[in-house]
């Protein structure tokens, strides 16, 4: 097996919920020593979102395995000075700090440029780190509120949000390219770039399609549930049984197969309402209607045959419960066991597959487990690691 990519990087992240620990997680994945820097006594506010996990957040346990937890007062003095040691030996610090704040205790891009020349600084903010709404809090629905997504999802009747926390989500992914980027470009150059993500960016990005559509055709997609707003027929239907199957018409081939071989309605390929993608969406609602008709023959597994057989992408609606036990998950072996401070749990292996490397999936870390290693590696005797725990600054 090879070494992990990422092996003798460290990264040190003053993290918390999920947009930094996400970026950080998949680094550790692929080797890189994560030093994850906390609160004493309550840590990170992910910790506390539930207790379903062996006790634990099921946010927690996904964002933070094969981390180091170090707890740490950083408005202290004594605090300070250990986050200045363990940057000096740093690849990557990263912070999703409250606005403003990693400026004001000087750990901005610009304030370690000078001191820490190899250090990459990637700073994760709401509305970006400069312009009008750089002091503005940004919580995951917030930003889905602002990006416009919350204008494209739902019902006529209602909005909804992404069930999902897709704006954090987003950010982090974005942080871990950029940081990988930052890091190659060190390596290769020897220029070190600091990388900025906000979560309004990230999700404005993601939201290039409606914006699109609504500006240069003059009008914003409908929200249409769980159809699709600019495609038709793409979405749920009911089969005889009461159960639901979701089909997708991506292209005029499918469109005949759909029509012929399934439905067993050749006459809708060339009816003028429905010729063309943007006809059928013009006419969804006859479409809809003459479809669900015609499925009601079918039981839902039959449906979703027939349309396989007829190679029309097709899906079914999945509970949490189906996705635990999926066929696919199952059968790509994409499960592994990690252990959390409550027992053990098992975690999906990261999408991204690097032929020959085994992602690491170490223990999610209790708060401040590895305070006492990492301060005696750096050089902190056991009599001085006790008057730093009395006096709070770990």
């Amino acid at each position: 097996m090879n070494a992990l990519p990422l092996a003798g990087i460290t990264v040190v992240s003053l993290e918390q919920a999920v947009a930094a620990p996400y970026a950080t997680r998949q680094l550790a994945d692929l080797g890189a020593r994560v030093i994850k820097v906390e609160r004493p006594g309550t840590g990170d506010f992910a910790r506390g979102y539930d207790e379903t996990v062996h006790g634990e957040s099921s946010y927690f346990v996904w964002l933070n395995r094969s981390k180091e937890s170090l707890t740490l007062d950083l408005k202290s003095a004594d605090g300070q000075a250990i986050l200045a040691e363990l940057l000096a030996d740093a690849d990557v610090l990263v912070q999703n700090l409250g606005p403003g704040a990693a400026a004001r205790m000087g750990l901005g891009a610009d304030a370690l440029r000078e001191s820490h020349p190899r250090l990459i600084v990637c700073d994760i903010t709401g509305y970006g780190p400069d312009g009008p709404w750089q002091s503005r809090k940004a919580y995951d629905l917030l930003v889905q509120a602002e990006a416009g997504l919350l204008s494209v999802t739902g019902t006529d009747d209602e909005v909804a949000k992404a069930g999902i926390s897709v704006a954090d989500i987003a950010a982090g992914s974005f942080a871990y390219s950029g940081i990988l980027s930052a890091l190659y470009a060190r390596a290769v150059t020897g220029a070190v770039h600091s990388v900025s993500v906000s979560l309004f960016d990230a999700l404005a990005e993601w939201m290039a399609t409606p914006l699109n559509y609504a500006h240069y055709g003059g009008r914003s997609p409908r929200r249409t549930g769980a159809r699709h707003a600019t495609i038709a027929p793409y979405g749920p239907f009911t089969a005889g049984d009461g159960d639901t199957v979701l089909l997708a018409i991506q292209n005029q081939d499918e469109w005949r197969r759909l029509c012929a071989d399934v439905l067993e309605l050749p006459e809708l390929i060339d009816d003028p309402r429905f010729l063309k993608n943007s006809d059928r969406v013009a006419h969804r609602s006859d479409l809809e209607a003459i479809i669900s008709a015609a499925v009601k023959r079918f039981t839902a597994d039959a449906l979703a045959q027939a349309l396989e057989t007829a190679r029309v992408a097709n899906a079914r609606m999945n509970s949490m419960d189906q996705l635990w036990t999926h066929p696919v998950l199952q059968g790509r072996d994409r499960w592994r066991d990690v252990n959390t401070e409550g027992g053990q749990m098992r975690a999906l292996r990261p999408p991204a597959d690097l032929s020959g490397i085994e992602p690491r999936m170490a223990p999610v870390p209790a708060l401040g487990d590895h305070t006492e290693a990492i301060l005696s590696r750096l050089g902190r005797t056991a009599d001085e690691i006790a008057i730093l725990r009395a006096t709070g600054v770990v």
